[in-house]
Parts: structure tokens; sequence; C-alpha cells
């Protein structure tokens, strides 16, 4: 598990103060970068010129208020591995530990130039198997 902390700003927010819904995407994307990162794969898949992991599908599932000022400890595990594509959970925890939301990302490995579907390059494959749950 990969873990990373956010704070929320007013711009982050609605004008009730209550994060925006698109807010937390912001967060969950910035928390991707840091995992990926934290993986020191042979390459930068963010730079790469023959591959790239565009997500494919988002969801998110909004628990409890997450508010202006407030600091969240983000929790990034990988919840699924295939050979083309995985999925990683983030769960969102406010600084008393409520748990306040989860989004899930799915990301598939393609090549930059065609946009076919391939496999995981093997070095990726083994860190992510590393961190499944």
């Amino acid at each position: 598990m990969f873990k990373t902390k956010v704070k929320v700003y007013f711009y982050d927010a609605d004008p009730a103060g209550i994060i925006f819904y698109a807010s937390l995407f912001k967060f969950v994307h910035a928390a991707y970068e840091d995992f990926m990162r934290s993986l020191s794969t042979e390459r930068n898949f963010f730079f790469d010129r023959d591959y790239i992991l565009p997500i494919m599908h988002a969801e998110a599932d909004y628990v409890k208020p997450i508010k202006v000022a407030d600091e969240l400890r983000v929790e990034v595990i990988v919840s699924s591995l295939r050979n083309s594509s995985f999925e990683l959970s983030y769960k969102f925890y406010k600084d008393d530990n409520q748990f306040a939301a989860l989004a899930k990302t799915v990301h598939v490995c393609v090549l930059k130039e065609k946009f076919e579907k391939i496999e995981l390059p093997k070095d990726l494959y083994e860190k992510l198997k590393l961190s499944v749950s």
C-alpha cells in the first residue's frame, strides 16, 4: 500500500465549502502520479515514447463531507491486475481517521502511436503485482 497526503483548499470546494466532486479526481491523479513514481520502474510512463497508460474508467463514492482545510491521507492499492490493465483504489481519510471517500481508476496499457492495447511491460507488471491487495 502506498500512502500520501493532500490538503483541501478553497478553490477545491463549492460555495458551501464542501469539496467539489471533480476536485477529488484531481487528488486521485496526484496520488496516482506519486504512486507510479514510487514504483521506480525502468520507464517513466508519463513521458514514454512508446507506451501510455490512459484511464478507461473512473468512479468515486463520497462517504463523509470533505471540507476546506481538511488534510486527507490517501491510501493507494492495486485492487486488480490483468495482463493489459490494472485498477487502483484510493481511500481518503480525514485527520481523525474517518473514512471520507473511495475512488477507483482503471488504466490500460496501449502503444502510443497506434493506440492499440498491449500487455503491460514486465517490470511494471511485477512492481504492480507486489502492491496487489
